[in-house]
């Protein structure tokens, strides 16, 4: 299953100066999978690991959220045309265990899309530094019919020589969600590949792919799952 870049951030809260210790307690604590894909309705679960020797608090928050062009998730409170059914929403994992939090998930109208927020904090009352982090489980819920390839639009392909990148924008007019798969800048004997991502309907994307590569790139093609979109990369231009 396609694991985007953007559906791979975390968010983490602590208090200042924490950030170097913050990194390091998130690297022990799991959530399995990161992303899920259904067709209409989900029936899934959560694997949350603690895989330290301090027991954790877990709390799960459910939220919906919203891609900016530059595919950064904006997050809210949970829609409530979506109905999330989730086994637990807190409880208490000590070291070195597994917790399975199991959910069912429908929509009044498709596609839909949310993610469960798995919340890690020490327990107990004592003084001194509180860590406090998040880690995302996202779900898209497909609608029947697949996006056509006539809803996709690719445009403004170019290269930035002075950065080194090649930019382009895409929108999705249709109705539907779609997954670009990969996404591959191409020159006469180079080329780099991108991940994938989630493009919603009626949103644009702006990507920024580097190239380190020799050469100038001419071609940049986007993968979906049932058909590709081609587009020529102009000129150098700053």
């Amino acid at each position: 299953m396609p694991k985007p870049d953007w559906v791979r951030r975390w968010a983490i809260n602590t208090f200042a100066l924490a950030a170097p210790l913050c990194a390091l307690a998130a690297s022990s604590q799991t959530i399995q999978p990161v992303i899920v894909e259904y067709q209409q309705k989900a029936d899934g679960r959560i694997d949350v690991t603690n895989d330290t020797l301090t027991p954790m608090a877990i709390v799960l928050e459910p939220r919906s959220f919203s891609i900016s062009e530059d595919g950064h998730g904006i997050y809210r409170a949970l829609d409530p045309t979506i109905h999330l059914k989730l086994s637990t929403t807190s409880f208490m994992l000590g070291p070195k265990q597994t917790y399975y939090v199991f959910y069912k998930a429908t929509a009044d109208a498709l596609p839909a899309w949310f993610t469960v927020y798995t919340e890690f904090s020490q327990p107990g009352t004592s003084p001194g530094l509180k860590l406090r982090f998040m880690l995302p489980h996202t779900v898209y819920l497909y609608q029947k019919q697949p996006t056509e390839k006539t809803s996709i639009h690719l445009a403004n392909a170019s290269y930035r020589a002075l950065d080194k990148q090649i930019v382009c924008d895409i929108r999705n007019d249709g109705p539907g969600l779609i997954r670009v798969q990969d996404v591959r800048a191409i020159a006469d004997k180079a080329s780099v590949q991108n991940g994938g991502f989630p493009l919603l309907p009626g949103t644009s994307r702006h990507l920024a792919i580097d190239w380190k590569e020799r050469g100038v790139p001419d071609q940049i093609v986007l993968h979906f799952p049932r058909f590709d979109l081609k587009e020529s990369v102009s000129s150098p231009s700053p």
